[in-house]
């Protein structure tokens, strides 16, 4: 599955499992170094850089909708995309749309402009993590799929609750190389090896011709497709993941270690990022990655796992889930 010449991170030493896996379907990482990012694809993804990051345990899979649903039953615990916005929080949103609800991708019938993307994409009332598609839309059939229309804090409420965090960028950049240094793809240079699809995306022109070649137009049941080297699976495609580090537009030139834990050394939140299209609503960005069923090669390219893209913390969406990790004292 991997490509002649990429060679697998060295493992930290004295970072062999710690002992058995604290939760079931959590897998070891071995502490090593990287090269995160990519001088090839988008700026974003710039510069490439090399870090060290500790062994950790990740979750083998994104959490799924029947892990969600257990946590929901034993908390009361009720998602951003339950609750009604507070106006006072979205002064510039029209009265008639401050309803709860989240974003549902819709496909156009015919070819459309890719540039605006407020064509396929609805604010659809009552839409949440129970109602995918909308108010007359279930789970049934999809308690494996992972869940999808949560946000940053639902997220991070699940992973507290489960004694868990949610990983940093670099955790989860190094997580879903699987150990290959600087290969393109999870599992090597190839999109296509042998002509299998090893990941849920798009196929056709987005947004309005999807062909289904990998055998899903919409969200996959976890472990559908093969792990990475490191034994995990959906670490590309599928749903986009959430990790706990605020967005900034390139990487830091020079970084030598991957911190556990996201720190502004001055203090406050001078790290948060704004989306700079609306600047009447200051609503912190975090990172997100690892593409989703909705990347395409004509549109997002980004089912890789140096790509990276922003993602407004009150913001949910039907590609958007995540999992969890656990670090080592």
């Amino acid at each position: 599955m991997t490509n002649p010449g990429l060679s697998r991170s060295p493992s930290a030493p004295g970072r062999e499992p710690p002992g058995p896996p604290p939760f079931p379907d959590m897998v070891w990482v071995p502490g090593g170094t990287l090269r995160m990012g990519s001088d090839k694809h988008y700026p974003e993804e710039r510069p490439v850089h090399r870090l060290t990051v500790d062994g950790f345990w990740v979750d083998r899979y994104p959490v799924t909708n029947e892990d969600f649903r257990r946590f929901v039953e034993a908390t009361g615990y009720t998602t951003f995309a339950e609750i009604p916005p507070d106006p006072a929080r979205y002064p510039s949103a029209r009265p008639d749309m401050l309803y709860a609800g989240s974003l549902v991708f819709t496909k156009p019938s015919a070819a459309v402009d890719s540039r605006d993307y407020s064509v396929w994409w609805r604010y659809q009332r009552a839409a949440d993590w129970r109602h995918p598609y909308g108010p007359e839309s279930t789970l049934e059939g999809l308690a494996r799929h992972p869940v999808v229309h949560v946000t940053f804090g639902d997220a991070k409420a699940f992973a507290s609750c489960a004694g868990k965090a949610l990983p940093t960028e670099a955790e989860w950049e190094y997580a879903a190389r699987g150990g290959l240094d600087g290969a393109v793809y999870a599992w090597g240079d190839e999109f296509l090896p042998d002509d299998r699809y090893l990941a849920n995306t798009w196929q056709g022109q987005f947004p309005w011709q999807n062909l289904a070649s990998d055998g899903y137009e919409g969200t996959s049941p976890v472990g559908a497709f093969p792990p990475n080297g490191y034994g995990l699976f959906d670490m590309i495609g599928n749903v986009w993941e959430w990790t706990s580090d605020w967005y900034q537009p390139r990487h830091p030139h020079e970084v030598v270690k991957a911190c556990c834990i996201p720190h502004n050394p001055r203090g406050g939140h001078e790290d948060e990022s704004y989306d700079p299209c609306q600047p009447d609503v200051k609503i912190p960005r975090k990172v997100v990655k690892g593409g989703s069923y909705l990347c395409a090669p004509n549109y997002c390219r980004r089912y890789r796992p140096a790509a990276r893209t922003p993602q407004c913390i009150d913001t949910s969406t039907c590609h958007l889930g995540f999992r969890c990790v656990l670090r080592v004292a």
